[in-house]
């Protein structure tokens, strides 16, 4: 999988790397496990980070195709006979609305090349081989750290002997691989389910919902490939699967589909209230304890003049 045009960025990694893996050996042992965790969990979260500006964009096309879900809906019944023309309409409605339908691959475009460095850099460090300016001190290092056990370097098929002259166990590494890589296949699912949901909601009749459900099952199983993998590799897997579920959650949590009127416009959403407004409904301000209640007011009391009888003849008053 190494490809030789990549080896600056294969470098750029390792030594992406080492600068972690040397600030927290300041603090912790620096062939122990957990050193070796985090400065794979970080270097992961660092990555994501980085292409998080294409995830944003990414969203936001996704928002647009979703206000434009109408439209579109209108031209595939109105050119149902006519596949070429409907496409033509559509891409043009996509550009008018400032969508991009391959807005979605960017992430995964820009995590390609992160994926296959870091599967090199820890293949090397697996083999023993000081590459991509690591010395083979820093490789001795992560060769014997242990991950609950399991060596970083270790894949599922290494032979026992292997696993053994890494100082491991073969039985409990095997264990121990294997569960990384049910937790592989399952953050894997809940990812592709999370975003095929929110897909087949927002348009309930698009003709490839059923290819996507079929994804949705199918995708885990690909997470069985990391059989072959480094356990430092699939920890990286793991942790940015992990990353991609709260990222998305937090997106949606905060930008809810649209709705829409009887003649296809979007319904903006009323503005939800704050947790300071909902705290004040809830409990409903009391007058202090110590403060007696003020007195009641005084009733105003009008003195009307009293009305004297007349004579009915004279009209004089009765004396």
């Amino acid at each position: 999988m190494e490809l030789s045009w990549l080896n600056w960025l294969y470098t750029a990694v390792a030594h992406v790397i080492i600068w972690i893996h040397e600030g927290y050996s300041y603090v912790l042992p620096r062939d122990s496990g957990l050193t070796w965790a985090l400065t794979i969990i970080t270097l992961t979260v660092l990555m994501r980070l980085l292409i998080f500006p294409l995830f944003l964009k990414q969203m936001r096309s996704s928002r647009k195709m979703q206000e434009l879900a109408p439209k579109i809906q209108e031209l595939r019944k109105r050119y149902k006979n006519d596949k070429q023309r409907m496409n033509q309409e559509v891409m043009k409605v996509y550009q008018e609305g400032g969508a991009n339908p391959l807005g979605g691959c960017l992430p995964i475009v820009a995590q390609f090349p992160i994926f296959i460095s870091m599967f090199t850099v820890l293949n090397a460090m697996a083999h023993g081989q000081p590459r991509f300016g690591m010395t083979q001190e820093f490789v001795n290092s992560a060769r014997a750290a242990h991950i609950f056990g399991a060596p970083i370097p270790a894949t599922f098929w290494t032979s026992a002997a292997d696993i053994e002259k890494l100082g491991a166990e073969p039985v409990m590494t095997k264990i121990i691989l294997a569960l990384f890589v049910a937790v592989s296949s399952l953050t894997t699912f809940l990812t592709v389910r999370q975003s095929v949901t929110r897909s087949i909601a927002q348009m309930p009749d698009n003709p490839m919902a059923q290819q996507q459900k079929i994804l949705m099952y199918i995708s885990p199983l690909f997470a069985f490939f990391s059989l072959n993998f480094p356990l430092g590799l699939i920890l990286y897997w793991v942790t940015t699967n992990l990353w991609t579920l709260g990222q998305q959650h937090w997106f949606y949590s905060r930008n809810p589909m649209p709705t829409f009127d009887a003649k296809g416009n979007v319904v903006e959403p009323e503005p939800k209230p704050s947790l300071l407004s909902k705290v004040r409904k809830a409990k409903p301000e009391e007058q202090p304890k110590d403060e007696p209640p003020p007195p009641p007011k005084p009733k105003v009391v009008r003195q009307q003049p009293t009305r004297q009888p007349r004579s009915k003849r004279t009209g004089s008053k009765k004396s």
